[in-house]
């Protein structure tokens, strides 16, 4: 595989992640916590949990590339329909669920740390919140469909990384400026070209 396609993978999954991210619980989290700690072990804290579920779900999505190639593309197209289903339906209560989401986060934290001790909670809060989360079974859906899973992995840490430090440092101007209605439909909007590319691929 020649650097282009690495850089491809890695730029699609990080493009892929962001809208998706941004206004998921990853973003209101961090910024929870980055009001409650310092902002820098906060960042590396969730970075590194986001480096582990990112392996993870890479991993995951290799092991499912090993089986026949047609039921897997086809079903990581429908996995890519499926978030762009749940990102568009849940796009008008984006900002409500915004609150609610801050509130259970702030209840979880507990009072303010430092160093260690903050990195030790925004991780754990950080990998206990994203099992499960679509971020993960999009990553395993673009390793699945034919993607490298190293640049994926990589381009998805990115992506995450990058969310989680607007969270940190521009939460509340993101928030006060930016409808979060409209980034999860841009989110949705990514999936839908995602599933159509990968069940186009499927029938030529």
């Amino acid at each position: 595989m020649n650097l282009a396609e690495w850089l491809v993978s890695g730029a699609s999954a990080l493009l892929l992640i962001v809208p998706v991210e941004l206004p998921d619980k990853t973003f209101v989290a961090t910024l929870v916590l980055a009001t409650r700690y310092r902002p820098l072990p906060v960042w590396l804290g969730v970075c590194a949990a986001f480096a582990i579920q990112c392996a993870i779900a890479a991993t995951a999505g290799h092991v499912l590339a090993l089986l026949p190639e047609l039921p897997v593309r086809l079903a990581a197209a429908v996995l890519f329909a499926v978030g762009a289903v749940l990102l568009w339906r849940g796009a008008r209560r984006a900002d409500e669920e915004e609150a609610e989401s801050e509130r259970e986060y702030a209840e979880r934290v507990g009072s303010a740390r430092s160093g260690i001790r903050a990195f030790g909670a925004s991780f754990l809060v950080l990998f206990a919140a994203e099992w499960g989360d679509l971020s993960q079974l999009l990553i395993a859906g673009l390793v699945a469909s034919g993607r490298p899973a190293v640049p994926v992995a990589i381009g998805a840490w990115l992506g995450l990384a990058t969310v989680a430090g607007l969270g940190v440092v521009l939460g509340r101007v993101i928030l006060r400026y930016v409808r979060l209605r409209f980034v999860r439909y841009v989110g949705g909007a990514v999936c839908a070209v995602l599933a159509t590319v990968t069940a186009f691929s499927v029938l030529v």
